[in-house]
């Protein structure tokens, strides 16, 4: 998992986990749409292949590279665990948000928007 992240954790790699998102491509295409050199989006790829996020598969003389399904599925499912304890956070903050609210109204301290 730490890999997953480690790797995401670059931004020119998230941006080509993205683009995957709608299939897979080229080398030479990922770089043209994210005005990347070859050999940046080849290390970039290189590193997602290693933690398992994406695949290679050869048709005619090109490489293909698109993502792998079951890396991705245990980052949601790790993050999902999380989510529930940010989401009662987050309720309760907004309860402290409508309170203060509430305060500054009764005190005669409304803002003005």
């Amino acid at each position: 998992m730490l890999e997953t992240f480690a790797a995401l954790g670059e931004s020119n790699r998230y941006r080509i986990v993205g683009l995957l998102r709608s299939g897979p491509r080229a080398v030479n295409d990922i770089g043209a749409r994210l005005g990347l050199n070859q050999p940046q989006v080849s290390k970039h790829l290189r590193v997602l292949k290693d933690v398992g996020l994406v695949e290679v598969r050869a048709v005619a003389q090109q490489r293909l590279y698109g993502l792998r399904a079951q890396p991705l599925r245990k980052l949601h499912d790790w993050l999902a665990r999380y989510r529930e304890v940010w989401e009662e956070r987050f309720a309760t903050l907004d309860d402290v948000v409508e309170e203060l609210h509430a305060k500054e109204k009764s005190h005669g301290r409304h803002r003005k928007p």
